[in-house]
């Protein structure tokens, strides 16, 4: 306790030095907590903090020369600078990490939790979080979610009055935060957060619970902070009198005085203090002389270091002679979880009516009856807890596969895969994987509204660190599922509702191919149409029609977004002498359609003048009613007008083919 206290005070002098760049968040009076936490678990136990994380740091065993030199953002620091102060990870000591979003961590720490429990592990998750996260949807997502599954999981929450800058009872009615816990029918405890014994024997009976199978805990533990909420913060806010107060309760005089009654000397204590102030003079010393990181590495470890997959796991041996099955799209991708299932015991696929009911579309019907509910299994309506469980699941080994019901739906949760799971190998610098699949659809179809039918693929595609795929056909809705549960990177598969009943040939035997790579649907050198998921069919058929007008339009389908396959749309391009119609469902603004224009306009050469045309829903909201819906999403007809404009350079010309084809 005394070493987070002077580490934390060192800080916040290298901080007033202008040493440390930008913000920290110091936990001083609140070290019983990590400590007495720490001395009731076992090794192998994972710890998750709060952004005022560093004295779980310390309290887990990570170096202190290392978490100095991360703060310092040097490049030997424990995350070689990617991290600083509120967002560092020692995964190799057990501590997954702090996390700059208020209540995120629980949700992932449920997911590690899922995780050993799935595993037999007998291992826990312990998850800190401050008062003000009691207030936060994925805190309360987390434990509804923890409690359903009877997950080994302590939820700590370091209650010292204050969220950020505004008092906690400003905030909420209840005296103790622990009895929001009795309405998720888990077990809760009340300890003095100043007192490291109180808080290990609190821990300690938590976890043996946890262990036995008996589900989580919340335990409140009700602490003071010394120091302010961040280092610029000059609390104003805050009385004198408060403060006196906060003082009279500091964590560590209380304890050496009860050291000394228990019979260590006042010179028993200073040494301790002189080995502490010693050790952290080396660890000044090593960290000051650490170099700052190569700014060449910066753009580094977004991604895997290859988007080439491998095997099929443990199962069968490809078989590519084998003949193809015709199926509908829906059962292709149950094909292929049912593939995964079988050939690798580290997926698990959950969600919303998954498992019981087969998925409201029916696409992972019998998956449970065949694999079992501790393979495929519902959830609660949660979907900060869907997704922030499978970062934890994956974090811990896993490869899980989850389902969002409808894409929409993603941005309840979006913070979870934009500033968590997309963060994880980039902060790690490439050594922490996280092979995670999440599943959803999207699109306009008759009679859904606007909260059900968008399509949202490019708010995905802006983020770097999500592979995002989106198949066109049974076949691709079967190999780029299996790709992306084969890849270490996090992947969306955004499949098609339309596309669900439709058929086509599916090779259930090919070897897991690539993530990456577009597919060239139809030849031509006229013009090209570049499109992905439910628009590929209706640019096929506006092909089609305009080859009878003599016009051969070749057809790119992208499959995936992310990455995108740059070589093959140029070629594509130029092919097509720099004449291009995009093509996509989502409304035109801000849509992946424009960063594709920008990249055709930038790269074609001088020679060849581009004609770049999108097609895409207007910017406005999707009506309801079909002819609505009609009137707004891009059409055969309206694809193959887009082609026509681009080919003809006048309008007589354009003018003179209207009649042509009318007669």
């Amino acid at each position: 306790m005394f070493l987070i206290r002077r580490f934390e005070e060192l800080c916040l002098r290298l901080s007033n030095d202008a040493q440390i760049a930008g913000s920290i968040h110091l936990c001083g009076g609140q070290e019983a907590v990590p400590v007495g936490c720490l001395g009731a678990l076992l090794p192998g136990d994972r710890i998750i903090a709060t952004y005022r994380g560093h004295g779980w740091a310390i309290a887990c065993g990570t170096p202190i020369d290392s978490l100095l030199g991360e703060i310092l953002h040097r490049e030997d620091g424990v995350n070689g600078g990617r991290a600083g102060s509120a967002y560092l990870t020692a995964p190799d000591h057990g501590f997954l990490g702090e996390n700059s979003i208020v209540g995120a961590g629980v949700p992932i720490a449920v997911g590690v939790g899922l995780s050993a429990q799935l595993r037999a592990t007998g291992k826990i998750a312990a998850v800190s979080i401050g008062d003000g996260a009691m207030n936060q949807g994925a805190t309360h997502e987390g434990m509804a979610f923890a409690a359903a599954l009877d997950l080994p999981v302590v939820f700590i929450c370091e209650n010292n009055g204050w969220s950020e800058m505004t008092p906690i009872t400003r905030t909420t009615r209840c005296t103790d935060l622990a009895d929001r816990a009795f309405g998720y029918g888990i077990p809760a405890a009340v300890v003095d957060g100043c007192d490291p014994e109180a808080v290990r024997a609190a821990v300690q009976k938590a976890a043996q619970r946890a262990r036995k199978g008996d589900g989580p805990t919340l335990i409140e533990c009700k602490t003071v902070r010394l120091m302010a909420h961040y280092n610029r913060d000059v609390e104003h806010y805050r009385t004198q009198e408060e403060k006196a107060a906060d003082v009279q309760r500091d964590p560590l005089p209380l304890l050496r005085k009860s050291l000394i009654e228990a019979g260590l000397t006042e010179a028993d204590c200073r040494l301790l203090e002189i080995e502490v102030d010693t050790l952290l003079d080396a660890a000044l010393t090593a960290a000051s002389s650490m170099p700052p990181p190569d700014p060449s590495t910066a753009p580094d470890h977004v991604y895997s270091g290859s988007t080439t997959v491998g095997n099929t796991g443990a199962g069968a041996p490809p078989m590519p002679n084998a003949p193809p099955v015709r199926m509908q799209y829906a059962e292709a991708i149950n094909a292929a979880l049912r593939t995964e299932l079988e050939d690798r015991s580290e997926v698990v696929v959950y969600g919303e009516d998954v498992g019981h009911a087969g998925g409201i579309f029916g696409v992972t019907r019998r998956l449970q009856r065949d694999f079992g509910e501790s393979r495929v299994f519902d959830t609660p309506i949660a979907e900060s807890a869907i997704l922030g469980s499978a970062i934890g699941a994956a974090l811990d080994g896993m490869r899980p596969i989850v389902e969002i019901m409808w894409a929409d739906f993603l941005l309840v949760a979006l913070d979870q895969l934009v500033n968590q799971a997309a963060n994880v190998r980039y902060i790690s610098r490439g050594r922490q994987p996280l092979p995670l699949v999440v599943r959803t659809q999207q699109g306009a179809t008759p009679g859904s509204c606007a909260q059900h039918s968008q399509s949202l693929e490019a708010l995905l595609f802006h983020i770097p660190g999500l592979r995002v795929g989106l198949p066109s056909t049974p076949q691709d809705a079967f190999g780029m599922l299996r790709a992306a549960v084969a890849c270490d990177d996090p992947c969306v598969i955004i499949e098609s509702r339309a596309l669900y009943p439709s058929e086509g040939e599916v090779h259930l035997g090919a070897s897991v191919e690539q993530i990456g790579g577009s597919r060239v649907r139809r030849e031509g050198s006229d013009a090209a149409i570049l499109s992905w998921g439910s628009m590929v069919d209706t640019a096929i058929t506006a092909a089609e029609i305009l080859a009878g007008e003599g016009i051969e339009v070749a057809v790119l389908d992208l499959r995936w977004l992310n990455p995108l396959d740059d070589s093959q749309i140029m070629a594509t391009v130029i092919n097509a002498g720099g004449r291009a119609v995009i093509a996509h469902e989502a409304n035109m603004s801000g849509g992946v359609g424009a960063e594709l224009s920008a990249r055709i306009h930038e790269r074609l050469s001088d020679g060849i003048r581009p004609r770049i045309k999108r097609v895409a829903t207007p910017d406005v909201r999707i009506p309801a009613a079909p002819v609505l819906q009609a009137a707004l999403v891009p059409s055969v007809a309206t694809v193959a007008e887009a082609v026509r404009s681009i080919i003809f350079q006048s309008s007589e010309e354009l003018g003179a083919l209207k009649s042509e084809a009318g007669a």
